[in-house]
C-alpha cells in the first residue's frame, strides 16, 4: 500500500522535483556519481592509531578497545606493512586495492632516552577525493532548494549508492541500514514512545493544562517562558537527542501559550542542549572520546584517567559551547547582541500576530499534535503531565548516576504507561486514549522517517570516505597559531556533511592530537600541554557546531520535530547566531595561542 501523502513518498517527491531546476541538479549529481562509481578508482589511505599496549599476567600483549582487552593475532613492522603510506601510494598508482583492511604494527624510534618501541593500529580508508562529499552535498543543497528534507535525503542516498556501485537501492542499501539496532531504537523511542506520549497528552489535555498552570503561577510572559526552556536545557545536560526530546516535549505547550515562535523555540532547545553536553560532561562523552586522544610519549595522555582529566581540563576553553549557551540565555532576557534577520522577523511575527510558523512552513510535528481532542465531560489535569514528566526525568537522570548511562527508553515507556493510567483512573476510556496514541504516531511519523534516512546517509557518507578525504587535505606544515582554526573548520565541514558529532570526533582526534603535539615540538612552544588543550577544544566545538547546524543531523531534526518547527526554518534561523559564537571562539583560541602557547 502506498502513502497518499506526497511528503511521505520519496518517489512522488522526486517526480515532482524533476520538473524544477533542483531536479536538473539532482540528475547531474546522479550522473556524476554513476560515472565516478564506474570509472574512477578510489584512493586508499591508512589511519594510524597509537596503541597503549600492555602485558597481561601471562605476558601477552593487548590494548584496550571499546573498554575491552584486544589481543592482536600478529604484530607486523610498520615500515614493511602493506598499509604503510608508501605502499598504499604505489597501489593507488596501479589502481589496486590493499590486501589487508587493518593491521597492528610496531615501530622503533630513537628518542632522548634511547630507543623506544611504539605500537599502532593501521586501518584502511578509501575516498574518491572531493567526489566523496557528493552524497552529503546533494542532500544539503536539495534540502535548501526544495524545503523537502525527506526527498532531499533520499536523493543523497541515491547519489551515494551509485558512487559505491550499490545499484540495488532497497535490498543492498536501505534494508541493511534500517535493519539495525540504531534504526529499531529510533522507531521505538521517537515513533512509538515519544509520539504515543505526545498523542496521549493531547488527548487528555494534560499538556495544555500544564501550560495554563505555569502561565498562571510561574510564567509571566515570553521572557520567563524562554528562561524555563533554557534552564531545562541546562538541567538535561546529557545533550544530543536526550536533551532535545525532553526539553522540547516539556516546553512546547508553555511556549505556544506565550506566542514564542517555533523557530525561536527550536533554536533555544538545540543551541542550549547540544553545547551544554560538552560543558557539563557528566555523561558518556569523556569515556567515548578518551581512546581517540592517546599520543605516545605524551605524559599527560598516558592513561585513561589522564585522558579523562585532560577532557575536563579543556572545558574552560570550549568557547563555542560557552558563547552558544550564553547567547541563548541573553535571548531569553531580551539582551541578545546579535540575531539574524529571519529570527528577528520570526519573533516579531509571533508576538504581534500569534502566528507561530512562517507562511508556507511544513512543521515536522503534524496537525494531530497541534490541537487538543479532549473527550466531552473529561476534566484535564496538569498532574497528568507533571507526574509522567517527573518519572521520565527521574529515571533518565537516575539511571545515568547508577549505571553510567541514561535509560531513556525505560524512562519514556514508564512515563507513557503512567500518562495512560492516570486519566483512566479519573474516567477516561481506554479506546479514547488509544485514539490519542494513534494520533501521536501519525504526528511524528514524518520526523521518524527523516531520522531513519539521516542514519542511512550518515553510513553512506562514512563508506564513501568524505571525512577521510577532508582529513587528508590538512597537512602538518602549518603555523602553530593557525592549527586551532583549521581544526575547527575541518570538523565543522565533516560534522555538517555527515550530521554526526561523535563520528567526526572519531575521525578528527586521531589526526588532531598527534599533529598538535608534533607542531608544538617542532616549533618549540613553551607550553605544549596548553596548546594541545586549545586544539582539543577546537575539535570538540567544531564537531558540535557542525552537527547542531546540519539539516541531516538527528538533533536538528528532533529539535524541529519536538517544537513543531519547519526543519529548514530552524536551520536558517539558527545558523547566524551559531556562526557568531563560532567566530568569537576562533578569535579567542587564536589570541590565547599567540599569548600563552
Amino acid at each position: 500500500m502506498t502513502s497518499s501523502n506526497p511528503k511521505l513518498n520519496p518517489f512522488s517527491g522526486l517526480a515532482n522535483m524533476l520538473r524544477s531546476p533542483s531536479g536538473w541538479f539532482l540528475i547531474a549529481s546522479l550522473a556524476a556519481a554513476a560515472y565516478v562509481g564506474v570509472l574512477v578508482p578510489p584512493t586508499w589511505t591508512s589511519e594510524k592509531i597509537t596503541l597503549d599496549m600492555v602485558s597481561d599476567a601471562q605476558g601477552r600483549l593487548f590494548f584496550s578497545e571499546r573498554g575491552k582487552p584486544s589481543y592482536p593475532d600478529s604484530i607486523g613492522v610498520y615500515a614493511d606493512s602493506p598499509l604503510h603510506p608508501d605502499a598504499l601510494a604505489e597501489l593507488n598508482r596501479q589502481g589496486k586495492e590493499p590486501t589487508l583492511r587493518e593491521e597492528v604494527v610496531t615501530e622503533t624510534l630513537t628518542g632522548e632516552s634511547g630507543e623506544e618501541t611504539h605500537y599502532y593500529k593501521l586501518l584502511t580508508r578509501r575516498h574518491w577525493r572531493f567526489w566523496s562529499l557528493l552524497p552529503a552535498l546533494v542532500a544539503v543543497v536539495l534540502c535548501m532548494l526544495t524545503r523537502e528534507p525527506l526527498t532531499s535525503l533520499f536523493g543523497g542516498i541515491l547519489a551515494g549508492a551509485l558512487l559505491l556501485g550499490s545499484y540495488d537501492i532497497t535490498d543492498a542499501v536501505l534494508v541493511p541500514s534500517l535493519a539495525t539496532k540504531d534504526a529499531a531504537g529510533i522507531l521505538l523511542l521517537y515513533l512509538w514512545l515519544l509520539g504515543g506520549l505526545m498523542g496521549v497528552w493531547t488527548r487528555t489535555g494534560a499538556a495544555r493544562a500544564f501550560a495554563e498552570m505555569m502561565t498562571r503561577h510561574v510564567v509571566r510572559g515570553p521572557k520567563t517562558a524562554r528562561l524555563v526552556t533554557w534552564m531545562l536545557g541546562v538541567f538535561f545536560f546529557q545533550g544530543g537527542t536526550i536533551s532535545t526530546v525532553l526539553v522540547g516535549t516539556t516546553v512546547k505547550p508553555i511556549a505556544d501559550a506565550e506566542n514564542i515562535s517555533h523557530e525561536e523555540l527550536a533554536y533555544l532547545v538545540d543551541s542550549t542542549g547540544s553545547p551544554i553536553a560538552s560543558l557539563l560532561p557528566f555523561n558518556a562523552w569523556p569515556a567515548y572520546v578518551q581512546p581517540f586522544i592517546y599520543v605516545a610519549g605524551v605524559s599527560w595522555l598516558a592513561t585513561e584517567t589522564d585522558r579523562i582529566a585532560f577532557f575536563f581540563g579543556a572545558i574552560p576553553f570550549c568557547f563555542y559551547a560557552i558563547f552558544a549557551v550564553t547567547g541563548t540565555f541573553l535571548l531569553c532576557i531580551d539582551k541578545s547582541p546579535w540575531l539574524g534577520k529571519q529570527m528577528r522577523q520570526a519573533i516579531k511575527r509571533a508576538r504581534s500576530t500569534g502566528q507561530l510558523d512562517a507562511d508556507g512552513a511544513q512543521p515536522l510535528s503534524a496537525a494531530e499534535l497541534h490541537t487538543d481532542k479532549v473527550p466531552p465531560g473529561f476534566q484535564p489535569s496538569p498532574f497528568d503531565f507533571i507526574l509522567p514528566l517527573i518519572v521520565l526525568t527521574g529515571i533518565a537522570v537516575g539511571t545515568f548516576f547508577v549505571n553510567g548511562a541514561p535509560q531513556v527508553r525505560w524512562a519514556f515507556a514508564v512515563a507513557l504507561l503512567l500518562a495512560m493510567i492516570l486519566p483512566m483512573l479519573r474516567g477516561m476510556k481506554l479506546i479514547e486514549l488509544m485514539e490519542g496514541f494513534h494520533d501521536g504516531l501519525k504526528g511524528v511519523v514524518l520526523g521518524s522517517v527523516i531520522l531513519l534516512l539521516a542514519v542511512t546517509i550518515g553510513g553512506i557518507g562514512k563508506a564513501t570516505g568524505g571525512g577521510a578525504y577532508l582529513v587528508a587535505l590538512l597537512g602538518d606544515n602549518l603555523p602553530f597559531w593557525l592549527l586551532p582554526i583549521l581544526l575547527q573548520l575541518l570538523t565543522i565541514v565533516i560534522s555538517f556533511s555527515t550530521g554526526t558529532s561523535w563520528g567526526t570526533l572519531a575521525v578528527a582526534f586521531p589526526l588532531a592530537m598527534p599533529l598538535s603535539w608534533a607542531i608544538a615540538q617542532s616549533q618549540g612552544l613553551d607550553h605544549p600541554q596548553f596548546y594541545m588543550t586549545i586544539c582539543f577544544a577546537a575539535v570538540l566545538d567544531g564537531s558540535v557546531f557542525g552537527d547542531q547546524c546540519s539539516p541531516i543531523s538527528d538533533t536538528t531534526v528532533l529539535s524541529a520535530m519536538c517544537t513543531g518547527c519547519d526543519l529548514l526554518d530552524h536551520v536558517k534561523t539558527q545558523i547566524p547566531q551559531a556562526s557568531m559564537a563560532a567566530a568569537l571562539a576562533a578569535v579567542c583560541w587564536t589570541g590565547l595561542t599567540w599569548m600563552f602557547a
